[in-house]
């Protein structure tokens, strides 16, 4: 395992804010290469404008609740998961030339639509990650429901599984995978799969797939799968890490925790510089970005190093503390053999994916 060295930390600032498509914000924000671009992936995306002085959570001061946000204060639409493109290739300021993808002129196409028996004001299909193999795009997603009452945030949900929905990048028409006559892949008591995927095919012959779960003292803990490319789609396919020493099975209830302190999403990729895996992600809600090496997919991983500390001074008073989230590293922007990464994490006031360039010893 390689000692992670922080040399320099730029802040480059919030990306895709100007647009066309009148987006005011969307979180998520996970990167896929597709051939020369780049395919981002959000979760929840809001249209329409943002009210000076105001918090999109509490419009006239009070709370959204759970229902779809369209018609509330001045969101004219609300989609559930979005994405875009842009141009493979980083520059002085990386993704500044991007294009939203649109169902018809202007207007944002919701890749994973919902089905007809769920309600968007009870219902949400969250991005995770996802991969490109040959023609096709897998896309992974969360399935969760609304909660009218809930902690202090001013939104909450219950999560309720995950799964796997294909398509391509042609019409961008994507359709969920069945399993056992189900929609999802894994239920809300397993981990969800795959808030990261690494293509590892050339090294190790497998898709590995990164899922997170909370225990029962509340810490987030992250497991691992794997799937040879061709079985993808096969949920019966996919086996668990249950051993250190690289022992695999296909039964879920013996997966073996290799590291934790995520809130949910991370990033896993191979690091040519660091000559190791490279995981980055959240350090729980205090703001901290980090990162971890291991020699294998599956680990060893090591202790986290600190890559930044995220500080926010919030400029009108809210009845919930700062929360700052989605940490992960963009491989497809890296430099000089993974020696400057490009991180993004989202901090929910802001509410756009705001772009860390972290340069390595």
């Amino acid at each position: 395992m390689k000692n992670i060295i922080v040399r320099d930390v730029r802040d480059l600032g919030i990306r895709f804010q100007n647009n066309p498509n009148r987006v005011v914000g969307m979180d998520g924000a996970y990167s896929i290469q597709i051939g020369n671009k780049i395919l981002w992936f959000f979760g929840d995306t809001l249209i329409g404008e943002r009210t000076e002085g105001e918090s999109l959570w509490y419009p006239g001061g009070e709370k959204i609740g759970h229902q779809n946000m369209a018609g509330t204060g001045k969101i004219e639409e609300m989609l559930t998961n979005t994405a875009l493109l842009v141009s493979l290739g980083t520059g002085m300021n990386p993704l500044q030339d991007f294009n939203f993808i649109e169902r018809d002129a202007l207007r944002l196409k919701q890749l994973i639509p919902y089905l007809a028996e769920e309600d968007p004001d009870q219902y949400r299909i969250w991005c995770s990650h996802g991969i490109q193999l040959e023609e096709k795009i897998y896309l992974y997603y969360q399935k969760v429901e609304m909660l009218a009452e809930g902690d202090v945030l001013p939104v909450n949900f219950r999560m309720i599984g995950s799964g796997l929905a294909t398509g391509n990048g042609t019409n961008w028409d994507f359709k969920r995978i069945m399993f056992n006559d189900q929609t999802l892949f894994w239920n809300e008591q397993q981990p969800q799969f795959a808030t990261s995927v690494l293509n590892d095919i050339d090294n190790n012959g497998f898709v590995y797939c990164y899922g997170v779960l909370k225990n029962p003292e509340g810490i987030q803990q992250c497991y691992i799968a794997r799937v040879k490319p061709e079985k993808i789609a096969s949920r019966s396919s996919y086996e668990y890490l249950v051993t250190e020493n690289n022992s695999w099975e296909h039964n879920i209830k013996n997966a073996q925790v290799i590291f934790e302190g995520m809130p949910n999403e991370l990033s896993v990729s191979f690091n040519k510089h660091l000559n190791s895996y490279l995981a980055v992600h959240s350090l729980d809600l205090t703001g901290k970005i980090v990162a971890r090496t291991a020699p294998k997919p599956w680990g060893p991983w090591s202790d986290y190093t600190e890559l930044y500390q995220v500080n926010v001074e919030r400029t009108i008073d809210l009845p919930y503390p700062v929360l700052i989230y989605a940490g992960k590293e963009h491989p497809e922007l890296s430099e000089d053999n993974g020696r400057i990464l490009y991180i993004t994490y989202i901090e929910f006031e802001e509410y756009f994916p705001h772009l860390i360039k972290i340069e390595l010893a």
